[in-house]
C-alpha cells in the first residue's frame, strides 16, 4: 500500500469526531470498503448510537476510544494503545458564531484549541507511527469551504479552517517521500448537528465576549442544516478522494461563484508589471522544488536559492 489506490481491506483507519455527522458519514463509507475503524467520541449517547448501527448494518463493530481532541497526554495514550494507523482522519471541530471584533481569549483559545490544535496534537501523536510502520497511508484534515469563504459571523471558525488549509498544504509535501497522502476536505453545508457546538462550551472557556446564545434563534438556523448534503455521501466523496490521492476534497459544487469572485479579486490585485529576472528565479526555484517534493523529493533549504 502506498497511500493510493482501492484496497483499503484490514487497513486501520482513526476518525476523530466519528460518531455523528460527517465523521460517522466516513465511518460508514470505510467500514464498506472492510476498513478497521478506531472511533473517538466525547458523548457515550452518541457512540452507543453509532455502535449499533453498525451492529443492525452487519458490519464489524468499530474500537471507540474517548478523546478530547485538545488532550496531548490523551492522544499519547491512544497512540499507544491503538498502535500504527494508515489513515488518519482529523474531523472534530467546533465553532461559535459572533461579531470577531467582540471576541474574547476564551473565544479564541478554545475554537483554535479545537479545530487547529486538535489537529496538531493529532500529527503528533499519529504520524511517527505511520511513517515508522512503512505501509504508506493518508492524513485526511477535514476543514470547511470557510477554509476559502469567509463571513462576518465566524471569523475565528474560519481564521481555524485558513489555518488547517494552510498546514495541509505544507504537510502534503513533507508525507510525500513515505508515500503518505494528505487532503484537504472542505465540505459545505451538511446535514449535521454541527450548529449546535456552541451549546457546549466547556467551563474553562466561559468568558465569551459575544453575547448570550439565544437557543430559539440558533435552532432556527440549525434547520438550514436539515437542506444538507446527507454526511455518507461527503464519507463516500472524501474515500474517492483518498483513493486518487487527491490533495483537494470539495464536495459540495456549490461554491463555484465564491471561487470564480476570489479568484478574479487575486488576479485583479496583482500589480502589472514586470518582474526583476532575480526575484523571477527565486519563484521559479520554489515551484520547481514544490514540484519535486510532491513527487517524493526531500527539499532543504538550498534547494530554494
Amino acid at each position: 500500500m502506498n497511500g493510493h489506490g482501492s484496497n483499503w481491506q484490514g487497513k486501520t483507519a482513526l476518525i476523530t469526531g466519528g460518531v455523528t455527522g460527517i465523521g460517522l458519514g466516513i465511518a460508514r463509507a470505510f467500514a464498506a470498503q472492510g476498513m478497521d475503524l478506531v472511533l473517538t467520541y466525547r458523548n457515550e449517547a452518541h457512540r452507543d448510537e453509532a455502535a449499533a448501527w453498525f451492529v443492525a448494518n452487519g458490519y464489524a463493530a468499530p474500537r471507540f476510544a474517548r478523546l478530547d481532541v485538545t488532550d496531548r497526554a490523551g492522544w499519547a495514550a491512544l497512540a499507544a494503545e491503538v498502535g500504527p494507523v494508515h489513515v488518519l482522519v482529523n474531523n472534530a471541530g467546533v465553532s461559535v458564531f459572533g461579531p470577531t471584533d467582540e471576541a474574547s481569549h476564551d473565544d479564541y483559545d478554545w475554537i483554535m484549541g479545537v479545530n487547529f490544535g486538535g489537529i496538531a496534537n493529532a500529527l503528533v501523536a499519529m504520524l511517527p507511527g505511520m511513517k515508522a510502520h512503512r505501509q504508506g497511508g493518508h492524513v485526511v484534515n477535514v476543514a470547511s469551504m470557510a477554509a476559502f469563504c469567509a463571513g462576518p459571523q465566524a471569523g475565528i471558525y474560519t481564521a481555524s479552517k485558513f489555518a488547517v488549509r494552510g498546514l495541509s498544504e505544507s504537510l502534503r509535501y513533507n508525507l510525500a517521500p513515505y508515500g503518505i497522502g494528505v487532503s484537504l476536505m472542505c465540505p459545505g453545508l451538511t446535514r449535521t448537528n454541527a450548529w449546535g457546538s456552541a451549546l457546549k462550551r466547556p467551563e474553562g472557556f466561559a468568558g465569551s465576549g459575544f453575547a448570550p446564545i439565544d437557543r430559539a434563534e440558533l435552532e432556527a438556523f440549525g434547520q438550514a442544516f436539515e437542506l444538507g448534503m446527507d454526511p455518507l455521501e461527503v464519507g463516500e466523496k472524501t474515500l474517492r478522494g483518498i483513493s486518487e490521492n487527491r490533495f483537494l476534497i470539495l464536495t459540495h459544487p456549490d461554491h463555484r461563484v465564491d471561487f470564480e469572485e476570489i479568484h478574479a479579486e487575486l488576479m485583479a490585485a496583482l500589480p502589472d508589471e514586470p518582474i526583476p529576472p532575480g526575484r523571477a528565479e527565486i519563484e521559479r526555484l520554489r515551484r520547481e522544488a514544490n514540484r519535486a517534493a510532491a513527487a517524493g523529493s526531500r527539499i532543504g533549504i538550498s534547494d530554494l536559492t
